[in-house]
């Protein structure tokens, strides 16, 4: 069984990841949120545990990580403040799998793309995890909608992001998600750009 971190647990992508984990893996998750009350409805489940701690406190993040396979981080706010600080706990506790949650663009491979600073968070925090040493995973998303279905397409690092005017679902990203949980080393070393194929 997969021992799984989701740092960030009440974020969209989140909570979507977090029901198709439940209903595709036999995965024992950790949710870790700032207020989580936000979650109670998830208390009483058997494969859940729910963390209260801020993705910026190095002795809570420790605490959290141990005994975990796996951190999924879906962060919002001073992003390399906090990817910098999930990475030392990482290294601290020995915990290698990283899955990080960022958005297109921050590469410019969106043609005529005009959102430079406001992409700052991501791309600072993208370039954090890409040079911890380790195994990292980066998911750069197009614009998101929250439609009940799976349709996705991915390009690489260094290639133009496809399709970036279609919008991707919330349950495609989750699907990757599941993906790099479930299938060994699928997508390590790899920052992903995912678009909508719809």
């Amino acid at each position: 069984m997969t021992n799984l971190l989701v740092i960030g647990a009440y974020g969209q992508i989140a909570r979507v990841a977090t029901g198709l984990l439940l209903d595709r893996t036999d995965a024992r998750l950790t949710l870790y949120l700032r207020r989580a009350s936000r979650l109670d409805r998830l208390a009483a489940h058997s494969r859940i545990d729910i963390v209260e701690g801020d993705a910026t406190d190095a002795a809570a993040l420790e605490q959290a990580m141990a005994g975990q396979d796996i951190v999924y981080a879906n962060l919002a706010g001073d992003m390399a403040r906090q990817a910098k600080a999930i990475i030392a706990a990482m290294q601290k506790t020995g915990v290698r799998r990283l899955i990080f949650i960022s958005s297109m663009g921050i590469y410019g491979e969106v043609p005529g793309q005009r959102y430079r600073n406001v992409l700052d968070p991501y791309r600072d925090s993208a370039a954090a995890v890409e040079q911890s040493g380790l195994d990292y995973t980066v998911i750069r998303a197009a614009w998101l909608n929250d439609d009940d279905v799976i349709a996705y397409g991915t390009t690489r690092k260094g290639e133009p992001f496809a399709n970036p005017d279609a919008t991707v679902s919330r349950k495609s990203i989750g699907d990757l998600i599941v993906r790099l949980v479930t299938e060994p080393g699928f997508g390590i070393g790899e920052s992903f750009g995912v678009h909508g194929t719809r």
